[in-house]
């Protein structure tokens, strides 16, 4: 079981939301002797997600903030469902390292925590010491976003936690296909939380899928292509890809490659979107790229 200390605080806007704080655990390394990392998640999951990379970035002597993106986990879910967008998620992410005095962090950000990092990047360079983009880019696959688009928001519940690990499985094996079924049901306990009634609802408001569902969000922007450029370019960045991924295939990694040629990369192979960074390939991977930092 992971050791982290729950953190509550409140956006600009007043919403309340939620992180985890695992302290730096490394006998020969002060609690403040190296960058604290800030972990964020994907579209539908949730600081849980991090719940065995955390320890293994603690170990490293490093402080981990693994957080809630506001309507996921415990963090509040927000009344208007236009401020479900990056630009929104990335004021909530500077709020929490303005609250917890983080003048600089590495950066590590899945999927849409990727999305955020690089938004981050455009407003506010100076907290991003680097930056780790778990499967994601400027450039996506239409192919992935299409698939998303298929699940994300579109369960309401289900009736037990065997029933939620198949949900899981369904929408994840082309991604996993090695998954045994203790997996499916570890990330069942994490994705689902179980209902006054019940039934077990998954972890998220069912609105933070308008954007990827109405196609607000697209597969680049020019928005996109510069803010990457000025974090992969200026700070130094890890591409973490599954060799099976949909939604950064090797077209959009040869792209980020061109674009930013101090591009460091990993492939996990038999992995698709996105990588827990639990795989050994990811965790050689980023032990290597956390070494060469202070």
């Amino acid at each position: 079981m992971s050791i982290y200390t729950p953190i509550s605080y409140t956006s600009s806007d007043g919403l309340a939301l939620y992180a985890r704080d695992y302290p730096a655990s490394s006998p020969d390394a002060g609690v403040s002797a190296l960058l604290p990392v800030i972990c964020i998640h994907g579209l539908t999951r949730n600081s849980a997600d991090f719940d065995e990379l955390a320890p293994e970035l603690s170990a490293m002597g490093r402080r981990v903030i693994a957080v809630d993106v506001r309507g996921r986990g415990h963090s509040a879910h927000d009344p208007n469902p236009d401020n479900y967008n990056p630009a929104v998620y990335a004021g909530d992410i500077v709020r929490l390292a303005e609250e917890l005095g983080l003048s600089r962090a590495i950066f590590v950000g899945t999927s849409m925590g990727g999305l955020i990092t690089m938004t981050v990047a455009a407003r506010r360079l100076d907290l991003i010491a680097a930056a780790i983009l778990n499967d994601v880019g400027p450039v996506l696959s239409v192919r992935g976003l299409q698939r998303i688009a298929g699940y994300a928001g579109r369960c309401n519940s289900v009736a037990s936690w065997d029933a939620a690990a198949d949900y899981l499985r369904d929408i994840n094996a082309c991604a996993f296909p090695a998954n045994s079924s203790e997996e499916w049901g570890k990330w069942a306990r994490r994705a689902f939380e179980q209902k006054d009634d019940g039934r077990l609802a998954l972890r998220y408001d069912p609105n933070i899928a308008n954007a990827i569902q109405t196609g607000k969000l697209r597969p680049t922007s020019l928005a996109a292509r510069m803010a990457f450029r000025r974090l992969a370019r200026r700070r130094p960045t890890l591409l973490v890809r599954g060799a099976l991924s949909d939604l950064v295939e090797q077209e959009q990694a040869d792209w980020m490659r061109k674009a930013a040629p101090e591009l460091q990369y990993a492939e996990v192979p038999n992995v698709g979107h996105a990588p827990m960074l639990t795989e050994p390939e990811a965790l050689e991977a980023i032990r290597a790229f956390l070494a060469k930092l202070p």
